[in-house]
Parts: C-alpha cells; sequence; structure tokens
C-alpha cells in the first residue's frame, strides 16, 4: 500500500497545531513509520530554530487569515455581512482552522442564542419599548 505524500506545508501546518484533528492524527502516525518524513521535519524545525522563514509560514503562525473572536461571535448572531459571513465560513468549514473551530464552540458554550432565542429577545424589547414610551417626558 502506497503512503501518502505529506507536504512541507503540511508539515509546518502540524508544528503550528493548524490542521484539523483526523489529520494530525494521520501526519502522527506518517511520522512514526516514515523516515524520510520524519527527517523533512526535523529539516523544518532545524530552519525555524535558525530564523528562516516563509512569507507562508509567518501568515500561518500570527493566524493573520483568522477573524477575530468577535467575528465569530457576530458570525454566530448571523451579523455580518454577506461577504464577511462566506469568509469565516469557509475559514471554518473549507479551511478547517483549529483554533477557530474551538472559539467558535466556546462562544457556543457560553450561550450565544439561537434565532429562536434572538426572535424572543427582540420581542421581549420592543414590548418594553411600548409600554415605557407612554412614560417618556416630552421636552418643550
Amino acid at each position: 500500500m502506497a503512503q501518502e505524500r505529506i507536504s512541507d506545508q503540511e508539515l509546518e501546518a502540524y508544528l503550528d497545531e493548524a490542521l484539523p484533528p483526523e489529520r494530525m492524527v494521520a501526519i502522527e502516525n506518517a511520522l512514526r513509520h516514515n523516515h524520510e518524513c520524519l527527517l523533512r521535519l526535523h529539516r523544518i524545525v532545524s530552519r525555524r530554530d535558525n530564523g528562516i522563514h516563509s512569507v507562508a509560514e509567518i501568515w500561518r503562525r500570527n493566524r493573520l487569515s483568522c477573524p477575530s473572536r468577535e467575528a465569530l461571535g457576530a458570525y454566530l448572531l448571523g451579523a455580518l455581512t454577506e461577504p464577511e459571513s462566506t469568509y469565516v465560513k469557509i475559514h471554518l468549514e473549507t479551511v478547517g482552522c483549529a483554533i477557530c473551530l474551538a472559539n467558535l464552540e466556546d462562544l457556543r458554550a457560553q450561550g450565544v442564542p439561537s434565532d429562536g432565542e434572538r426572535a424572543e429577545i427582540q420581542r421581549r424589547r420592543q414590548k418594553y419599548f411600548q409600554s415605557s414610551i407612554g412614560h417618556l417626558s416630552r421636552r418643550e
């Protein structure tokens, strides 16, 4: 059975823990059984230790393409514009950024309201406003 080729870019992402869990496990197994792959990983680590970095590596390491936590919260609330929402969706679902997916799950666990809950909140706000409108003083 032929082993799947692991790119240097994937090894870089592996070092940064920026791959989906299934891919991290596959690379971990390959490193245990494929000496050539392990040597390539050592070369990458040596290059990093010597301060030699590519633009792509700096981009990945500093997570320059990741949306902010606030943007992820706005995404959950459906408050982003269409282009922003599309970008976040691609970043999460296609790129599969493990850090952003963990942030998203944390936001969900903190109780970001569902669509139904948001509608109920909006209804209550409207009810409060309508019940207090007669109590507001008019300035002459």
